[in-house]
């Protein structure tokens, strides 16, 4: 019988091929998918998440780790869909328009996908139009915004504009973060929430969806 805190500690370890080989094993042994995801996978990426906000990791491990998850995923999504289990919610990333940077973005959701989301991710340059209709489309319950520029930083305002504008304030939450982003600022355009790095933005998604 499979592990699953074997499954997290080579995740942790960023071994995709043995995270693919013992969730296989445990899927064929009749394990129940939900426990394999949260006691295997998320608890897993959730101690990467520590050990990258505390500076053990950095963002090359975070990656290993995070294709090892991946690995996992792969099985497991398909049976999750099947079976209709719901993660943690459903969260619309993108960097905000005008603005081409993705790797903070891209960390973000693999966090947030290691951490029981459902992440979507509408990549680069994305209008306030787009993120208020993929939100409305996909009944999104958060909508992460990143900017590396301030110049661009000032387009996060646009979308927190659209998504009270199209009356979702409420229903869907807007969480920002990126290298010149700060509460203060979130606090000032009326986003509900704010991330300082990958790690945190896991975190404070939960914590959004509580409230």
């Amino acid at each position: 019988m499979v592990e699953l805190k074997e499954i997290a500690e080579k995740l942790i370890g960023g071994k995709a091929d043995e995270v693919h080989s013992l969730v296989k094993r445990a899927l064929d042994e009749g394990q129940d998918v939900s426990k394999i995801l949260n006691e295997g996978l998320v608890a897993g990426m959730s101690v990467v998440g520590d050990k990258f906000k505390k500076n053990e990791f950095y963002v090359p491990e975070v990656l290993i780790s995070a294709r090892a998850m991946k690995a996992g995923m792969g099985l497991i999504r398909p049976i999750l869909i099947e079976k209709n289990i719901k993660g943690l919610g459903t969260v619309l990333l993108g960097t905000v328009r005008g603005d081409l940077h993705d790797i903070g973005k891209n960390l973000v959701g693999m966090m947030l996908e290691g951490a029981g989301f459902e992440v979507i991710d509408l990549g680069v340059d994305v209008s306030s139009e787009k993120f208020v209709q993929v939100a409305k489309e996909k009944d999104a319950n958060l909508v992460g915004l990143s900017a590396l520029l301030t110049t661009t930083m000032l387009s996060m305002k646009d979308v927190v504009g659209a998504v009270q504008k199209e009356g979702l304030k409420g229903k869907v939450k807007v969480i920002i973060g990126g290298a010149p982003v700060t509460q203060d600022y979130a606090n000032e355009i009326g986003a509900d929430g704010y991330a300082p790095d990958a790690a945190s933005a896991a975190d404070k998604a939960k914590e959004l969806l509580k409230s």
